[in-house]
């Protein structure tokens, strides 16, 4: 009894070694592509502009100047790039993009600082630790921090129009990260409470009674009061957008690794209950565009949404017991391997430089639909440093 015991534990051993040493050798694969596959990119690029997504019918990439709120993640991306690779050319480019996206942290046009400063300076700063980018992002934070409401504890995504008067959408959580960082490294204290409130009040305001997220919340700035509760990028109000459930995903793991708050944990977890078992989730575990469009073999998957989960199942992973850590961690490389399969990667030279196929960016709006998107490749190449630097 005992040898069979052995045997068993030998084998089940070498099935995990075995395991671990394919998912090595694709992030291996994934990464020396992406540099070669971004060196295709930035020659797609004029030298003031971000990359934004790619025309198929045009064969053009799409490109928007450094107040669009995506401006961030291309440098991100290098960045994430460089550090697993070394190659100075993808470092030079990384700083090239930097030099003309520091302006903007003096921004205050909406909500999207974190983005656009801590997913490129902030790991700019990780990296290299020069005093300038640091210096940066305490700016950005401060420029963010004026978007903060008292009356709604909540930081207000767009400036009002016709149709909104102060709305909050999911999205916001994201930028929280900044924040905290800043306060954490010598910056004002300030920062990390209005960070806290807003992860509060969207808390309390956001999520309905299965976990799902709306996506905006409308406020009424005098009182205080809700207005009203839409989608504004899903399929209908009610609805689970995909990437905006993984906005809260990722938005309370990260909260809690600043707080240790149990709330933010147990939200997170309770998120991710909700995307796992979902009925509509598809086997190779990346989500249509919207968890309740409906189930057919034409509706839209979005790569983005999947790339974004995946990197926050790895970081929820580090905070739960091993049962749970190993759903999460499980799901996660599922949704990795297929990213990196023909199915949702690009080919070299082609996509126009993009890394992922198959992301949806506005479908109510009808742009940006089945197309690359440059946060794809950056949370998809998050993921895959996550996944070697805790599970490998």
């Amino acid at each position: 009894m005992k040898k069979i015991i052995f045997i068993f534990l030998m084998a089940s051993g070498s099935l995990f070694a075995q395991k671990k040493q394919k998912m090595s050798v694709l992030i291996d694969q994934q990464f020396h592509f992406a540099a070669e596959q971004y060196g295709v990119l930035k020659h797609n690029i004029a030298s003031g502009e971000m990359p934004r997504t790619f025309n198929p019918a045009t064969g053009k990439v799409v490109t928007s100047d450094t107040k669009w709120w995506c401006s961030g993640f291309y440098p991100g991306s290098l960045l994430y790039i460089y550090e697993y690779t070394k190659n100075p050319d993808i470092k030079a480019e990384a700083e090239k993009r930097l030099a003309i996206l520091e302006k903007e942290k003096h921004y205050l046009g909406n909500h999207d600082l974190g983005f656009m400063m801590y997913c490129s300076f902030g790991n700019a700063y990780r990296l290299f630790h020069k005093a300038e980018d640091k210096a940066t992002i305490d700016t950005s934070a401060m420029s963010l921090a004026t978007r903060y409401r008292p009356s709604i504890e909540s930081i207000q995504s767009w400036d009002s129009n016709e149709l909104l008067k102060c709305p909050v959408i999911i999205d916001n959580m994201m930028n929280l990260e900044m924040l905290c960082w800043v306060s954490d490294n010598g910056g004002d204290k300030r920062f990390k409470e209005i960070a806290i409130n807003h992860a509060n009040t969207t808390l309390k305001t956001h999520f309905r009674a299965d976990n799902s997220s709306y996506h905006l919340v409308d406020y009424d700035l005098k009182t205080g009061q809700i207005i009203k509760k839409i989608t504004w990028q899903g399929l209908a109000d009610s609805s689970a957008w995909a990437r905006g459930q993984g906005w809260g995903l990722y938005g309370y793991t990260m909260m809690y690794r600043f707080t240790k708050d149990k709330n933010y944990l147990n939200q997170a977890r309770k998120i991710a209950a909700f995307l796992i078992n979902h009925p509509n989730l598809p086997a190779d575990k990346i989500p249509y565009w919207d968890y309740n469009a409906p189930n057919t073999p034409t509706q839209y998957r979005d790569a983005s949404a999947g790339a974004l989960i995946a990197s926050a199942l790895l970081e929820l992973g580090q905070y739960t017991g091993a049962k749970e850590k190993k759903l999460y961690v499980n799901t996660a490389e599922t949704m990795l391997r297929s990213l990196a399969s023909d199915k949702y990667r690009a080919k070299l030279g082609e996509n126009g430089g993009f890394l992922l196929l198959h992301s949806v960016g506005h479908m109510p709006n009808k742009t940006e639909i089945d197309v690359p998107l440059t946060y794809a490749d950056y949370y998809y190449l998050e993921a895959l440093l996550r996944y070697k630097k805790w599970y490998l």
